[in-house]
């Protein structure tokens, strides 16, 4: 089922995944000046617009110690400068609010419209919304229909949950309730960390370079470190004892005397992790057929993902074309959900993802050695801006600046290299009849809206 807007505007402005809310440590909200300077923006701007979150903008699921309308008075008790600023924005331009499945509860309840009106925010309590724009429609859902593992059986029956409702009512609150007793703040993280079969490497790398007794790291640190050297040692041990090719054992050998008691210490340390590959390789042979018919069970129960995010996103886009071939008129086929942001061609049209504004963690493996994975946090808080010109549909990407946040410890930066920066987003693109261009605008003057 589909709502349009009764009053057309001109502008539309997109962004999602805000998860607002949510017990203890999850109710903080690293990006709530930046989100506060974009709705004063808003508030002041002489644009006939209308500022869409399609999905997601509070964590209701994340609230377990409270029912019904209590979690929305919590809203308001500890976000009163937010409220404040939806309202007056509100008197500006149209915001509308969609339901996400983190907030699914928006979807559930006629006291959530009377709520946000108080605040000018429209809620539509629907699972698609378009809107028109040069005689075409955007088509806007949140994604939560499209999951498996987070659709609605019943959308709108308060009692119609699907498993991530569970998942998150004791995984993710419980992280909120214990992350300030950790050396490190760092489980109310764990809502940034797709897609969740992530989260098992992100605990232990957690543990090792947060957690873990700095003795105990940095006596283990020398044998992980040279874990691939051992693997290099062991091959010209083979090589030496089979008569195949010794040189390679006997430089080996020269420099480890050469080095005097430091080529001791390293020769004892590569002994010890050949002994352990021995053993780890013995147990990997069963282990290997156990965690495959484990993954095999849970993916029937729908427990785990079932592929990477490249796959993720192909199925969004094959949603997509459904919807272009039973709606020509459709120019754009919006979605969140995923906190992934990216915009793609399909069919001459466009599929976009509004993205997120948590924390994004990007897992990134060591340079040398074998351990854990470091995973680089950074902000990417970003919306879509959507107009008519020249009868085209337009697309603007605008980036909020932010710093990223310098949550690694020193060991994590030594041994890892930062990620690259991700320009894969036009920041523009017009959808013409039949086709589409894309092109590059000035970065000032995309940014001048909010900085």
């Amino acid at each position: 089922m589909a709502s349009d807007s009764t009053e057309p505007s001109t502008r539309f402005y997109f962004i999602s995944d805000l998860h607002i809310g949510g017990d203890e440590q999850l109710a903080t909200v690293d990006f709530e000046d930046e989100l506060l300077a974009f709705l004063r923006k808003l508030e002041t701007t002489d644009e006939d617009a209308e500022l869409v979150v399609n999905g997601d903008a509070f964590g209701l699921w994340e609230f377990t110690e409270l029912e019904g309308m209590e979690k929305f008075d919590a809203l308001v008790d500890h976000y009163p400068e937010l409220f404040a600023q939806l309202k007056a924005t509100g008197e500006n331009v149209k915001i509308t609010f969609m339901p996400g499945n983190h907030d699914y509860e928006l979807a559930c309840y006629p006291e959530y419209i009377e709520r946000l009106a108080e605040y000018n925010v429209t809620l539509e309590q629907e699972v698609v919304l378009t809107r028109e724009v040069a005689d075409r429609l955007l088509w806007i859902e949140h994604g939560q229909q499209r999951d498996p593992n987070n659709r609605s059986p019943d959308f709108g029956n308060p009692y119609a949950n699907p498993p991530g409702y569970f998942v998150n009512q004791h995984i993710t609150s419980k992280a909120g309730q214990l992350s300030d007793r950790g050396k490190f703040n760092w489980l109310k993280d764990i809502q940034s960390v797709t897609p969740m079969t992530e989260i098992p490497d992100w605990m232990i790398s957690n543990y090792f370079y947060r957690e873990m007794s700095p003795f105990l790291r940095y006596a283990v640190l020398p044998f992980l470190l040279l874990f691939n050297v051992s693997l290099l040692y062991l091959v010209m041990f083979v090589l030496a004892a089979t008569g195949i090719w010794a040189l390679p054992a006997e430089t080996a050998d020269w420099l480890f005397r050469y080095l005097g008691p430091l080529g001791a210490f390293v020769d004892v340390v590569l002994v010890i992790n050949i002994i352990i590959i021995a053993l780890l390789t013995l147990l990997a042979i069963p282990g290997f057929f156990f965690v495959r018919d484990a993954r095999k069970t849970l993916k029937r129960f729908g427990l785990v993902e079932t592929g990477e995010p490249e796959e993720v996103a192909d199925k969004y886009a094959d949603g997509a074309r459904e919807v272009f071939a039973e709606h020509p008129e459709v120019a754009v086929f919006l979605y969140g959900h995923t906190h992934r942001a990216s915009l793609i061609e399909v069919d001459d049209r466009v599929v976009l993802n509004t993205g997120t504004w948590l924390k994004r963690l990007n897992r990134r493996s060591v340079v040398f050695g074998l351990l854990p994975w470091v995973f680089y946090p950074s902000f990417r808080l970003n919306y879509y801006r959507i107009y008519e010109a020249d009868g085209d549909v337009v697309i603007e990407y605008h980036l909020v600046d932010k710093p990223n946040p310098k949550d690694l410890t020193r060991l994590e930066r030594v041994l890892t290299f930062a990620p690259p920066t991700d320009h894969s987003i036009p920041e523009r693109t017009v959808v013409e009849s039949g086709k589409m261009s894309t092109e590059s605008a000035n970065e000032a003057e995309l940014f001048e809206d909010v900085t």
